[in-house]
């Protein structure tokens, strides 16, 4: 059984941001990369293009998942992608856009609350 993954223009897609735009407007994203390099370019890139604030890598994580009927074990570098939830869209196609991964695992948690400097460091980073 094949499972389309791209919900782009769905009702999932429309709850997704729904969900998002919920508590603060603000959110961390996760992301995962195969090596050093592609997570350090992609923080870069996100930064760069005033998608995140800020991008924490968190080097070689090990990583357990089914794919393609099997369980893969994989040791991966962690970024946590602390932005506004109105620029997840856009910070999704940019990964995607760079990513090696056939499928870039990438989650959005909304933020329930947070220091009021931090989250306005945040707005005036990707603004």
């Amino acid at each position: 059984m094949r499972v389309d993954y791209n919900t782009r223009g769905s009702a999932l897609d429309a709850r997704i941001r729904r969900m998002a735009q919920d508590g603060t407007g603000y959110a961390i994203v996760l992301t995962t990369a195969g090596s050093e390099e592609q997570a350090e370019a992609i923080a870069r890139m996100l930064v760069e293009k005033r998608l995140a604030a800020c991008v924490n890598v968190a080097p070689q994580i090990k990583s357990f998942y089914r794919w393609k009927g099997k369980v893969v074990e994989d040791e991966e570098h962690l970024l946590v992608i602390k932005t506004e939830a109105a620029k997840f869209d856009a910070l999704r196609e940019a990964i995607r856009e760079i990513h090696s991964y056939e499928m870039p695992d990438i989650l959005l948690l909304p933020v329930a609350a947070g220091d009021p400097a931090v989250l306005g460091w945040i707005t005036e980073s990707v603004g």
